[in-house]
């Protein structure tokens, strides 16, 4: 349902002000580039990844077991954050195939032959021989 027109003026007048009175955040809320905000997220990651190092290592030195355990969890945790942000900026995350098996022929259009698609071919290069 639309908006009336006094609804309409009223929600640029809220966003007039908003935009007057704190700029900088309006200009980081109006981005629509979803990308920056996995980058944002790549690079908690990593900062998390260096603290799981730190608390690894200072639980090396110190003898602390529980302390090297947390910072293994923390990097594998960040490590797992931060992939999974990597491959929805560059377009990885989500994809799935209709079906598994390969078109017909027994090759994949356009690629490489797969490893079983060349040990069928050397299986039956090898009974045509025999």
């Amino acid at each position: 349902m639309p908006l009336s027109e006094h609804e309409q003026r009223l929600l640029d007048q809220i966003e007039q002000a908003l935009y007057a009175e704190d700029p900088k955040w309006a200009n980081t809320v109006r981005i629509s580039d979803p990308r920056s905000h996995y980058k944002r997220r790549l690079v908690k990651a990593s900062i998390g990844f260096t603290l799981g190092v730190v608390l690894l290592m200072v639980g090396v030195v110190s003898n602390t077991i529980w302390l090297g355990v947390a910072g293994f969890v923390v990097m594998l945790a960040t490590c797992l954050w931060g992939l999974s942000s990597w491959k929805r900026m560059n377009g990885f995350g989500g994809e799935t195939t209709s079906s598994a098996a390969p078109p017909q022929g027994g090759r994949r259009s356009g690629r490489r032959p797969g490893f079983m698609e060349r040990m069928e071919e050397r299986w039956r290069r090898r009974n045509d021989e025999r």
